[in-house]
């Protein structure tokens, strides 16, 4: 990569961790650590929320998504407005009139210390996975496109992350977030108009070929439990995650607590009701504009680049007569799109279809040739985008592009390691280690724990690397957990629910999720919420319906 993207990375670099220096000076007890002494505006709030979410794996998993799978992504986000409203009116009031440091602080008020805990525990266990996950998005780049040793490049990407979200806490992180969301914004408006210019036909031509493969099929109104994106399962499973994750994950809680006031709060997370399903459209087409990119230009037959060279090394023979069979398939396939965007008619069209199931035929056998070379997962979709920004596109840009995929990385990886912290301390080791303590104390146990989380996050990262496309890696460990502890927090809000029950229920609901999720793999890890979320509230109701063990405590305590 040329020298000037390098001095544009570390531009970047440099801005944010001095910015988190700069934002240290104002932090001297643990609510300005963990919540920004309550002071931060909604739009900023909403911001940080949105970049929070929109982190490295978004920018190249979801463009890789789009490239090999088209537009039907974005229905995974069709419960979104829906859970947005619906928190709005419930737990956003509930918790930020609370003034509680975490979510599960909540339920000991409302249930009991062990609910607090467990729930607490499922929430550090599912989140501390999804942080590894997401630096191993930026990380797999690095490794594949430089040669570099994947361990070095997770520590090029966490540790910077980790120094100024120890340093700065959660102020730090959020208005670094809105920098952040500034370069990553920028970087995909510039992606779109440099791919469309790289185009030999016009656009409208372009985009009837991407759908003559079903690359812009956006709605599927079957009803399936195995296929993952559907409108069903956007609107019933995304409803129940997007529950989860924005009313009961500590990372997105600890953004709203932030808040000024509860109005702030709630318009903080209507900002992403409204634009978040847009700009994740936006991410899939960028997919197919690079689909098009790669179909009137030689597209690689592998595009990890390492994996190429080992079936190359390990079976030459084998390799050339992939290569040259899938040389002949680009070509076939070039032509036809060309005949497309010139001859009207559904021929032309059946023709490049045709065309391009060959070449996706071959590279099913060279990606299987090359799982079986080097012992890996073959799946290569996090590899797509990388490939055309460093080969293809001008000077300077892959500098900007790296800059917006690490921006991401560190937006998510710091809201991550700060909530993580946050439950850590006020959850575990000021409840039941050391209940009192100077805010000193506590701070310094706040840095500590990020540090630690940091730590385990980058080990995390070098394993999720090998599992195939993160963007779903990051929702299967999320939705293992998040259904069942959204249905605690729905018990909590009715008022004949006790102890007993919600504590009960809690663990029937993971037993459910983990009996399904290993028992019966083919059902989409979407419905894992729901069926999560049902369980625990309905074992918890029973419970608390034949009495025993506790009475309901009060909604209000």
């Amino acid at each position: 990569m040329h020298w000037i993207n390098w001095v544009i990375v570390a531009v970047y670099l440099v801005v944010v961790i001095l910015d988190g220096l700069r934002r240290t000076r104002g932090t001297r007890n643990i609510e300005g650590y963990f919540l920004a002494s309550r002071s931060l505006p909604w739009w900023a709030v909403g911001l940080s929320v949105m970049a929070t979410q929109l982190s490295a794996i978004t920018l190249i998993g979801t463009t890789g998504q789009g490239a090999t799978d088209g537009l039907r992504f974005v229905q995974f986000y069709f419960g979104l407005p829906i859970a947005m409203v619906l928190l709005g009116v419930t737990l956003v009031p509930f918790l930020h009139g609370a003034k509680v440091y975490t979510a599960y602080e909540y339920l000991e008020r409302r249930f009991d210390p062990k609910t607090r805990s467990l729930t607490s525990l499922l929430f550090l266990l599912s989140r501390g996975m999804s942080a590894g996950t997401i630096i191993a998005a930026p990380s797999v780049v690095l490794s594949a496109i430089f040669g570099w040793d994947l361990a070095w490049c997770v520590l090029l990407i966490g540790v910077p992350t980790i120094i100024y979200t120890v340093l700065g806490g959660v102020e730090a992180v959020a208005w670094a977030d809105v920098k952040q969301m500034v370069v990553i914004v920028g970087a995909l408006f510039a992606l779109v108009a440099v791919l469309i210019w790289r185009l030999p036909v016009p656009v409208d031509d372009a985009f009837r070929i991407a759908g003559a493969t079903g690359r812009l099929k956006v709605f599927d109104f079957s009803f399936s439990l195995t296929e993952t994106y559907t409108f069903w399962s956007g609107i019933l499973g995304g409803t129940f995650l997007m529950l989860s994750y924005f009313g009961t994950d500590q990372s997105q809680v600890q953004r709203y607590l932030a808040a000024r006031s509860v109005d702030e709060a709630r318009s903080s997370l209507l900002m992403s009701a409204y634009w978040k399903i847009p700009l994740q459209a936006l991410i899939l087409i960028i997919g197919v504009l690079v689909f098009l990119f790669y179909t009137f230009s030689p597209a690689p037959m592998l595009y990890n680049p390492r994996h190429d060279a080992q079936l190359r090394e390990q079976q030459p023979a084998a390799y050339a007569e992939l290569e040259a069979r899938y040389t002949a398939a680009l070509a076939g396939r070039d032509q036809a799109a060309r005949d497309a965007s010139t001859i009207r008619g559904s021929a032309p069209l059946v023709a490049f279809k045709t065309q391009n199931d060959a070449v996706e035929s071959v590279r099913k056998e060279a990606l299987a040739a090359a799982a079986k070379a080097t012992g890996e997962s073959s799946r290569d979709v996090n590899y797509i985008i990388p490939r055309l920004v460093l080969d293809h596109l001008p000077l300077g840009f892959a500098g900007v592009f790296l800059a917006a995929v690490l921006a991401a990385a560190m937006s998510s990886i710091a809201a991550e390691l700060n909530s993580l912290a946050t439950a850590s301390v006020v959850d575990f080791y000021q409840r039941w280690y050391r209940p009192e303590g100077s805010d000193a104390h506590f701070l310094m146990a706040g840095r500590v724990a990020t540090a630690i989380w940091g730590m385990f996050a980058m080990v995390v990262a070098t394993y999720a690397a090998t599992l195939g496309s993160l963007i779903e890696v990051v929702n299967r460990f999320g939705s293992f957990f998040y259904g069942s502890i959204l249905g605690v927090f729905l018990l909590a809000m009715w008022k004949r629910s006790h102890a007993r029950g919600a504590f009960v229920g809690l663990i029937a609901g993971m037993s459910a999720v983990a009996a399904v999720s290993f028992g019966m793999p083919e059902v989409s890890f979407l419905w894992h919420n729901v069926i999560g979320a049902v369980v625990v509230f309905v074992v918890g109701a029973v419970l608390s319906l034949g009495g025993g063990a506790g009475s309901p405590a009060s909604a209000d305590a």
